[in-house]
């Protein structure tokens, strides 16, 4: 049972990688635009995240730039709170 796991872990934490974000994100909206059932769907369905790119891109209707902008924000942000710690630890 071990091996099966271990030959797959690579994969495994890729589809892991590319999962969370979209489903967070798809979940952070639906959370935001109060729409319960889509929320619910959301969370318990999984589609290795065609559903939440779905709602994303069709439903609430956001553009690829928008989504873009998002992550290169939250990247930058990260970055600068990194330095910052940094900093303030040395």
């Amino acid at each position: 049972m071990v091996s099966v796991w271990y030959g797959n872990i690579v994969l495994i934490i890729l589809v892991i990688v590319w999962i969370l974000p979209w489903k967070g994100y798809a979940l952070w909206l639906a959370a935001e635009r109060k729409e319960k059932w889509w929320f619910i769907v959301l969370l318990i369905v999984n589609t290795l995240s065609i559903l939440e790119i779905y709602y994303i891109f069709w439903v609430v209707k956001k553009k690829p730039k928008e989504v873009r902008d998002l992550v290169r924000n939250a990247l930058k942000k990260d970055q600068h709170h990194e330095a910052h710690t940094e900093n303030t630890h040395h």
